[in-house]
């Protein structure tokens, strides 16, 4: 009797495990219909576990780090008719002084389009291998953010052999102490010839309507051989914390041909007290595992970031308390490229940061196609702000066109590798 006693125990026992591990619903057990604030002491899966450990709030539209993005087409910008000799591409952040606003961004305008990285070697003083290469640095104001008056060149190419002498590219602006800064890519060769790689320059000036006085050094070098960023320190992006000059920038490497894309990209962070250097980047570099490009806003007492394509968290807003160690706060779509926003306390070294309503970007296919690519500024806008609440922002879906999805079609490989499969399928009969 013992024996059969214990064996009913243990059968008992198991079955009572093995309910609650598949949790049956017995009508007083199932998730209820309102979804706590507080998570629930009870089982839950993996996924619904992770809405209440992972993220601030269990709706995307609670929170104030998500956001959908609306576009506006900029007024006041000139671009030959689209024929691909001229480009404007990776605003700075927008700040705004003497009772405007004012951007800075890559500015080429060149005899002819760019051949291509691929065919760099075809590359000379007047022909750009890429639609940054054989760039300079412009500048535009505005008094409303929509109409933009471009005034002219910010910082040249400097004279060969300086650092930027090929190109100076993808600036960004920094107010230090009544002084003005521009950090900026300064392309030492075509790129494509080896990839696409330089240093970060800066100059500096006493108003943001210059004159700008070029360094001509290399502020923050690319790291030693065998590092992450041995190559590329591409997008610094500066801001003010900590009594500190905090420098983000992007970084590409793990460039394997065979695999599509053939590299990744990840950003760091270098850190300075004065903002001519020297920068010392921080040990947990790379602090984000993902986006193509740095954009980032001082919001409550940390730092949120936009992470566009690239990396497996693309198309994510994150959030770093620390300034260092990032997590995310929500997923999106139609993210900005190249985002330079309008960051009212970019420089105040605040400790309640505001957040972001709008800035510029830009659309690297203006042209529709290769013989006319060139890239254009565009007007981006937003909520992700403390001060704003826009609920029109807070959708969770674009309703995009039959017309936008068509134009992500099928390339005349895959069309025929579907019609072997098919073929293939049909004989087998």
């Amino acid at each position: 009797m013992k024996i059969i006693y214990i064996v009913g125990i243990a059968l008992c026992l198991g079955a009572c495990q093995s309910s609650q591990q598949e949790q049956v619903s017995d009508g007083n057990k199932d998730f209820p219909f309102l979804i706590p604030s507080d998570k629930p002491n009870r089982p839950l899966s993996a996924a619904v576990e992770r809405n209440y450990d992972a993220y601030e709030n269990i709706r995307p539209e609670q929170s104030e780090l998500y956001s959908q993005f609306k576009y506006t087409e900029l007024k006041g910008f000139d671009y030959h008719g689209g024929d691909g000799t001229v480009t404007r591409r990776d605003p700075s952040k927008v700040i705004f002084e003497n009772g405007k606003y004012y951007v800075w961004y890559t500015y080429r305008n060149t005899p002819v389009k760019a051949v291509g990285m691929a065919r760099a070697k075809e590359a000379n003083d007047t022909i750009p291998s890429a639609d940054w290469d054989l760039s300079e640095i412009w500048y535009a104001t505005s008094e409303d953010g929509f109409t933009w008056e471009e005034q002219g060149v910010a910082v040249p190419r400097p004279p060969k052999p300086q650092p930027g002498w090929r190109s100076v590219t993808t600036t960004d602006i920094l107010k230090w102490k009544g002084k003005y800064y521009l950090y900026f890519q300064a392309f030492m060769e075509a790129s494509g010839l080896r990839g696409d790689f330089c240093p970060v320059s800066v100059a500096y000036a006493d108003s943001p309507d210059g004159p700008w006085t070029h360094t001509n050094k290399v502020v923050i070098p690319n790291g030693p051989e065998g590092s992450w960023d041995q190559y590329s320190i591409h997008d610094p992006y500066p801001l003010v914390h900590n009594g500190k000059i905090y420098l983000y920038y992007k970084g590409d490497f793990d460039k394997r041909p065979e695999l599509n894309p053939s590299k990744v990209r990840m950003q760091g962070l270098a850190i300075a007290d004065d903002p001519l250097g020297p920068f010392k980047k921080h040990s947990l570099n790379p602090v984000i595992n993902s986006g193509h490009e740095t954009t980032l806003f001082p919001f409550k007492e940390g730092v949120a970031a936009i992470v566009q394509r690239d990396g497996q968290e693309h198309n994510t807003i994150q959030y770093a308390k620390d300034w260092v160690n990032f997590e995310i706060a929500a997923i999106t779509e139609l993210l900005p490229v190249a985002a330079g926003p309008y960051v009212p306390d970019a420089f105040t070294d605040t400790k309640d940061g505001t957040g972001i309503t709008w800035g510029l970007s830009h659309f690297i296919n203006a042209g529709g196609d290769w013989e006319h690519n060139h890239t254009v500024l565009t007007r981006f806008d937003c909520d992700l702000s403390q001060d704003v609440d826009d609920q029109e922002m807070k959708g969770h879906y674009m309703n995009l066109s039959p017309e936008f999805h068509y134009q992500q079609s099928l390339s005349k490989e895959q069309r025929q590798r579907i019609e072997n499969q098919h073929h293939q399928l049909k004989s087998k009969q």
